[in-house]
């Protein structure tokens, strides 16, 4: 699928795809709320109102009020491509979140998630 049809599809198709896969695996729809927060600055009503509205997946990133500095301390692999070095900065952006959410659902403590060993140093 390339880069714009992502970017067109509505977050409200794809955030009950993300809940879902945390909830399969025991986690919930808050820990997905707190990592989308975490990771764009937007609060959970502003995820509920997205959720609810038509905003495209591409502009709900776009319009993220306060992308976290820390993201790029996200690496690793997702849908066979390592995540820091995907060049396109809209679609390194979702693919974060995609991170985050594989890492949740394969039972990584948030601490771990949200990269917060980091904050302690």
């Amino acid at each position: 699928m390339d880069n714009e049809k992502v970017y067109a599809m509505s977050f409200a198709k794809i955030y009950p795809l993300l809940t879902a896969k945390a909830e399969r695996k025991g986690r919930t729809r808050k820990e997905v709320d707190e990592i989308i927060s975490w990771l764009t600055g937007y609060q959970a009503g502003e995820i509920e109102e997205a959720a609810e509205s038509t905003v495209s997946y591409g502009d709900f990133f776009r319009n993220a009020p306060r992308p976290n500095p820390d993201r790029e301390l996200i690496k690793g692999v997702v849908c066979k491509v390592r995540v820091e070095t995907i060049e396109e900065p809209l679609m390194r952006e979702i693919r974060y979140l995609d991170k985050l959410v594989d890492e949740l659902a394969k039972g990584k403590p948030m601490d771990k998630i949200l990269r917060r060993q980091r904050e302690k140093n």
